[in-house]
């Protein structure tokens, strides 16, 4: 069975990958595998319908049943911003640092027991021009006032975990690939492959 993760991001390929290497009949293949699909505008209003929108695409034009995610941060005290901007937020010429940055600034009146954020992971697969499955995976925490970590990307190093006194660019591969949104969303997607798998033997 094949899947495609229908990103060219390689530290999501690579998390998805790892959350995934347990199905060792599944071939995964990323989009640097195929030949190269236009810009897909996911214009959804939703995590989920972005996941769905970018999903649906890549299947069809491809033909190969498609793994898709739309994840970011969701921020309490600022009305959930910058939610499905995340990966634009500030504008698309920024880097992930000062993305982080901006954000810390937005905050910076903000006291600590109000900074309460989650990080949000939905997940969509398609398979003949059409959606077959959808999850979704939430990991809580809180926005802290400067950076800690070097692992991880996006805004790990601001985000300190729920009930642990690190942030997500504090923990280990293994240790994030237990707790993070993506993995929770992408343990629940593995489930429906496993079972779509055993329907098909």
């Amino acid at each position: 069975m094949k899947l495609l993760i229908a990103t060219k991001n390689t530290n999501k390929v690579r998390e998805i990958r790892d959350k995934l290497g347990p199905l060792p009949w599944l071939e995964m293949l990323s989009l640097a595998d195929v030949a190269a699909i236009p810009d897909i505008v996911e214009d959804g209003d939703s995590f989920a319908e972005n996941a769905a929108i970018k999903a649906l695409a890549v299947s069809t034009r491809t033909g190969i049943m498609a793994l898709a995610d739309d994840s970011g941060l969701v921020v309490d005290a600022l009305g959930g911003g910058p939610g499905i901007y995340s990966a634009r937020f500030g504008g698309s010429d920024l880097s992930d640092s000062e993305r982080t940055m901006l954000l810390l600034e937005k905050m910076k009146s903000v006291p600590n027991a109000k900074r309460t954020a989650r990080f949000v992971c939905a997940v969509a697969i398609a398979d003949a021009c059409k959606v077959i499955h959808s999850t979704e995976g939430v990991c809580e925490g809180s926005i802290i006032r400067e950076m800690r970590g070097t692992m991880g990307f996006g805004y790990d190093p601001v985000f300190l975990v729920e009930g642990m006194n690190r942030t997500m660019a504090e923990l280990s591969m293994e240790e994030k690939n237990g707790i993070s949104h993506r993995a929770r969303a992408i343990a629940s997607a593995a489930l429906f492959i496993q079972k779509l798998a055993d329907g098909g033997r």
